[in-house]
């Protein structure tokens, strides 16, 4: 968690951010151990989407500017602590995950996708699980892991029917607004009874409640629509790359220009390192990019 008071004392960079972010990505290889980890950033707004959406994530607030600030060397200490950064111009993180995952587990590969986000959902199954972090509103429920099962137990539906329930009920997160009236239990109940979106929109004379008879004749279009924005796709490129090695030095360095002391002083326990001269002065370090980005 971010801590804003947090800054590099010469110069007042604000470093709550790298602070939270380190500490959650070492705490999550030490429980996973995974063979490889990679981090998926959003890189300007997703064409797609704006393309049949203008308005998509249009309610969402602008990224502080102390985040702005960090997320340059919250990328380059990702990368020094060995996790691979993909980013794609104009493509959302969350379609390279699908895509990332979508190669991988058809290689065999078992992938987990740590995520709190609902639509990853439709991803899980087989080789691929969903990690997703304790509720704000109950975090003693801890992290969970879940597979095609749990995906069913939470939302009603199988995995393979999350993007047609979600393009029923919208997506408040992302300022895609459903079919007016229809929450997840009705969702649930038309797409076990008529087995998936389109089937759901061709039964309008059949429908229960009868109310919803004509709004869905009316708003099918756009119904279908939804379905495209929140089903990911999964055509992008993905280069698995050589396998990225932490590079423990340039991390105690990094952390050192930071002046993250108390960070550097249980990184460097964790790597049983000894005492060294930490004396080193920032003023010898280049100052921090402010190159403009996103992070969600």
């Amino acid at each position: 968690m971010e801590r804003s008071n947090l800054r590099r004392k010469h110069d007042q960079f604000p470093t709550g951010a790298l602070h939270g972010w380190m500490k959650s990505l070492q705490d999550l290889r030490d429980n996973e151990k995974p063979d490889r980890a990679a981090v998926f950033f959003d890189l300007g707004g997703s064409e797609r989407h704006l393309s049949v959406l203008p308005d998509y994530k249009a309610q969402r607030d602008e990224t502080p500017e102390d985040i702005v600030l960090q997320l340059p060397e919250i990328k380059r200490l990702t990368h020094l602590l060995g996790f691979q950064v993909v980013e794609k111009h104009g493509v959302e993180a969350d379609d390279l995950i699908a895509t990332a995952v979508h190669h991988l587990s058809a290689k065999g590969d078992e992938c987990i996708i740590v995520s709190a986000d609902k639509d990853f959902g439709q991803c899980v199954g087989g080789k691929v699980l969903q990690l997703t972090p304790p509720p704000t509103a109950n975090p003693a429920l801890g992290w969970r892991k879940l597979d095609a099962a749990g995906v069913e137990e939470k939302f009603g539906v199988p995995p393979s029917l999350i993007a047609d329930y979600l393009a029923l009920i919208g997506d408040q997160s992302d300022n895609i607004p459903g079919l007016k009236g229809v929450g997840p239990k009705t969702a649930v109940k038309w797409l076990k009874q008529y087995g998936n979106l389109e089937a759901v929109l061709s039964a309008t004379d059949q429908i229960e409640p009868a109310r919803f008879s004509e709004s869905i004749k009316s708003e099918a279009d756009r119904i279908r629509a939804n379905l495209s924005l929140v089903r990911f796709q999964t055509h992008f490129g993905f280069d698995v790359g050589d396998l990225p090695q932490e590079n423990v030095s340039a991390v105690v360095d990094f952390l050192l220009s930071m002046e993250m002391n108390a960070t550097l002083r249980r990184y460097k326990e964790k790597h049983g390192l000894s005492a060294r001269d930490e004396t080193k002065s920032a003023k010898n370090s280049s100052p921090p990019a402010t190159t403009q980005g996103e992070l969600f």
